[in-house]
């Protein structure tokens, strides 16, 4: 590292060896197969010298066209309609699942038995029988598993849990946490889709959202005892592509109260029909000797309050910008304020489970394995039937 004009700057580090090499197999070409393709590209020369080489061996989707054109798109070499044979490739070794959900327990098992490296999707499991499959499957297979809760690779999240292990803020007295978009309301018009269907999504907002949510909460304050909450639907049925109607038996929204192992207590809400919001993850704890608050649409910055000795209590929030070379992650990156985004933190978390696979770490406890899966799948469940019982309930594990 150097240092020129107030700026620090990556010379340009030298790798010792070549890195190895790991063959991943994609099972999905939208949403999460783009951006784990895309991060998955950096990684070589990103995130340098690497701790392997990702080589994207091959792709699989159930549309023969669609996934071909994904393959030549991203640079896979090969591309399958069954993911039964593409777990019979082997050059794949690593196997990442962007599928929906319905498709995440078959495929993800299958991979582990097979002796595959799998990272899967949120939610783990559509219900925590599935994702405790799931879990035991990977674990009695010896390979390393993880769930992308890309959330815990934010920079300013990494920063968030130091501050917090540090004792920095004391006690943990609150954790608050909303998730809100809006692309389901009305005005949208959006027909019946996959997310929308529990027997393929499992849940509605509350697997969607709030998953991410609970296992920020359990990242950061630690285990949920008892949850109690309220769930709603507010459009009971959308129109399938001819037109006839079909019911949502997902939830649109939810709120919850939730209490930590540790004391303290926290709020949960999450809804898909909050107008004007796009994907407004904010959350908020407080602590004895101060207060952080983390936007997700503004991933560089962290909101401080300290109290104590020689501080005006008067003076509010301080708003950090953490993009510092000793930040988490940063000196791989840009000089300082130069910033990263949303993608970058795929790029983060699969480099972590890159480096835990060929150098044999533990993914846990900075990434979410199965077992993390199965423990916010576990919060999930109670939360449903809180709703349903309208009584408080002790989550089960």
């Amino acid at each position: 590292m150097s240092d020129s004009g107030g700026f620090t700057t990556m010379a340009g580090a030298k790798a010792e060896k070549e890195a190895p090499q790991i063959g991943v197999g994609m099972l999905g070409y939208a949403f999460m197969g783009k951006a784990h393709s895309n991060a998955f590209k950096k990684i070589p020369y990103m995130m340098y010298p690497p701790p392997a080489v990702p080589v994207l061996a091959a792709i699989c989707g159930r549309n023969r066209e669609a996934v071909a054109e994904a393959a030549k798109r991203y640079g896979y070499a090969k591309y399958y309609t069954d993911w039964r044979a593409m777990l019979e490739d082997e050059h794949v070794q690593l196997f990442d699942n962007g599928a929906p959900n319905n498709m995440h327990a078959g495929p993800s098992i299958a991979a582990a038995q097979a002796g595959k490296h799998v990272i899967c999707e949120k939610p783990l499991g559509r219900n925590p029988e599935e994702s405790k499959a799931m879990w035991e499957a990977a674990e009695k297979a010896g390979v390393k598993h993880m769930v992308a809760f890309n959330y815990r690779f934010v920079p300013a999240i990494r920063q968030a849990r130091e501050l917090i292990e540090s004792g920095a803020l004391g006690r943990i007295y609150h954790y608050r946490a909303v998730y809100l978009q809006e692309w389901v309301m009305p005005h949208y018009g959006t027909p019946m889709i996959w997310r929308l269907n529990k027997a393929e999504a499992g849940a509605g907002t509350l697997g969607d959202l709030g998953a991410h949510i609970i296992d920020l909460g359990r990242f950061l304050i630690g285990e949920i005892e008892s949850v109690g909450a309220m769930m709603r639907t507010f459009i009971p049925q959308r129109p399938l592509a001819d037109g006839s109607p079909a019911t949502v038996d997902v939830d649109d929204a939810f709120v919850a109260t939730v209490a930590f192992a540790n004391g303290a207590i926290g709020t949960l809400e999450a809804t898909r029909f909050a107008a004007g919001r796009k994907n407004h993850e904010v959350i908020e704890i407080n602590g004895e000797k101060g207060s952080i608050v983390f936007n997700l649409e503004r991933l560089n910055e962290l909101e401080v309050y300290w109290v104590g000795e020689g501080r005006k209590e008067t003076q509010g929030f301080t708003n950090v910008l953490v993009s510092e070379p000793y930040h988490p992650w940063w000196s791989n990156w840009w000089p300082q304020g130069h910033m990263i985004g949303w993608e970058h933190t795929f790029v983060h978390e699969l480099t972590h489970f890159l480096d835990c696979i060929v150098n044999d770490k533990d993914v846990a406890p900075y990434g979410a394995t199965f077992e993390d899966g199965y423990r916010a799948d576990c919060v999930c469940a109670a939360i449903a039937e809180s709703a349903a019982t309208k009584r408080q309930v002790d989550v089960m594990y």
